[in-house]
């Protein structure tokens, strides 16, 4: 795997909300915020942009709602902002799904610095991390999620269905790769790769 010396790694949503058990329930990827921190250190130590995005809930009572603590980047991601060095940064603020829909714009920061590929990790597998994903690669770039630096959270959906956060989790990343709008691969690949 190639990683380009300008790809961006893409932050998505690791935020103290998702800390909330009561509110999400059980999770998956006990290691995914050590992946992620391992991650942004890469990306700092080499130089390459980092792109942080914070999800600011129109709901009420979601642990993301803006004013809320649970809005607030987690503090492993807190300590590391500002940090790199060359690197360009920037900070999307969204109040939906894709990444691409935030403020500012990504998809014109991404074009003007010349980046075509990204990187992705964060919160969660199958909703803010697969719809950036989805939509990145429908916008053209080169699409790679370090799937263990995800993670998400057991889910019902319709008729009963309950499924577990690993197998939600799994769903998402066949869809992805198997549908060519990423490649999901492991945080030790891209740092691999990106060293």
């Amino acid at each position: 795997m190639e990683i380009a010396e300008n790809a961006a790694l893409v932050v998505v949503d690791v935020q103290k909300g998702f800390e909330e058990v009561d509110f999400w329930g059980p999770r998956n990827h006990p290691g995914a915020d050590d992946a992620i921190a391992s991650l942004i250190d890469v990306w700092q130590a080499t130089g390459r942009p980092v792109v942080f995005v914070r999800h600011d809930s129109v709901e009420p009572v979601s642990p993301l709602r803006p004013g809320y603590v649970g809005n607030e980047f987690k503090e492993y991601v807190e300590r590391r902002r500002g940090k790199g060095g060359a690197g360009a940064e920037l900070l999307v603020a969204k109040t939906v799904n894709s990444a691409f829909y935030g403020t500012p714009d990504l998809d014109a920061w991404l074009r003007a610095e010349g980046i075509s590929q990204v990187v992705l990790a964060g919160i969660q597998t199958n909703m803010c991390v697969e719809t950036t994903a989805r939509m990145g690669g429908n916008l053209g770039y080169d699409v790679v999620v370090a799937y263990d630096a995800t993670y998400t959270f057991d889910l019902v959906g319709p008729f009963g269905w309950r499924r577990s956060a690993d197998e939600v989790a799994q769903a998402s990343a066949v869809s992805l790769h198997g549908g060519g709008f990423a490649r999901v691969v492991t945080t030790k690949e891209v740092v691999g790769a990106a060293g």
